[in-house]
């Protein structure tokens, strides 16, 4: 039995980033290409606040594990070996994209603290919930056996496929940037005005396709990590759904709805940028959108 506010979050993870997509189609987060800098307080160095805001996911699924704040009267059962490796699988992820990732890039725009605080909110619900199923006797009973099954092993293949493109592609954005400070700002490329960034068109590997295969490949890995950890929800009603649902189905449903406006308006802006962009690139799904 898990504490009242487990299902409220629940709710308030799936519900939220769903009102929150369609506005987003139409308006940019103030932070990467679209951030503004200037003097006010709240612009903050982009580096620092995504370390920060991308530590709190990792640190705040720790803390359910140990201390289980949302779990009302479950047995304090041991994590199991499929457990550990679901949560290893996770901080592995958030070691690189917290610490690894961004002190190994060479510049990143200014943010908005208001990018902060969304941001460092969202992980600390998103991780809160993931550690208090991931420690539920749900998850234990779930899991207890996941070793000897295919399911599992393919869902922990997918992750680390997802998890490896997620880099591999990232790793392009980051050449770019290294290769224009090596020649002093290229200049072929855009550089905006106000962040003092450099911008150029990526290629190679799923960027032949799509504008953002760093977000394509980040959706694959959590939806290998969601198969490893948890049952697909039912599918029978609506209604079902949003009964059945878990923790980290919510968090691949997340960040679909919230990185998907995000690509579109990145997919436009290059467009808007470099007249000699690919016109058959798609922004995120090749050939479909």
């Amino acid at each position: 039995m898990t504490h009242p506010l487990y299902d409220v979050g629940r709710m308030c993870l799936f519900f939220i980033p769903s009102l929150f997509c369609p506005l987003t189609f139409f308006s940019d987060a103030p932070f990467g290409r679209f951030a503004r800098s200037g003097n006010s307080i709240f612009i903050l160095d982009g580096i620092k606040v995504w370390i920060v805001m991308e530590l709190v996911a990792p640190t705040a699924l720790l803390y359910s594990l140990i201390y289980r704040p949302l779990s009302a009267g479950e047995s304090s059962l041991p994590l199991s070996g499929p457990q550990l490796l679901v949560v290893s699988l996770f901080l592995v992820h958030y070691f690189h994209r917290a610490i690894i990732s961004p002190l190994r890039t060479p510049s990143r725009s200014k943010s908005h603290a208001g990018i902060l605080l969304s941001g460092s909110s969202f992980n600390s619900f998103n991780g809160t919930l993931l550690g208090t199923y991931l420690s539920s006797d749900f998850a234990h009973a779930y899991l207890k056996d996941a070793f000897s099954r295919p399911s599992f092993w393919v869902g922990v293949a997918v992750w680390a496929l997802g998890f490896w493109y997620n880099i591999v592609h990232d790793e392009v954005l980051l050449d770019l940037r290294r290769h224009a400070q090596a020649k002093g700002k290229a200049k072929k490329g855009a550089l905006d005005a106000e962040n003092k960034d450099y911008y150029a068109i990526p290629h190679g590997y799923l960027y032949r396709w799509i504008s953002y295969p760093n977000y394509l490949c980040e959706w694959i890995e959590w939806i290998g990590w969601a198969a490893a950890g948890a049952p697909l929800p039912e599918f029978s009603s609506f209604g079902s759904v949003l009964r059945t649902i878990l923790p980290p189905w919510i968090m691949v449903w997340g960040a679909v709805v919230l990185m998907l406006p995000r690509a579109y308006r990145g997919h436009v802006w290059y467009h808007e940028k470099f007249p000699e962009y690919p016109k058959d690139r798609k922004a995120v799904i090749p050939y479909i959108y």
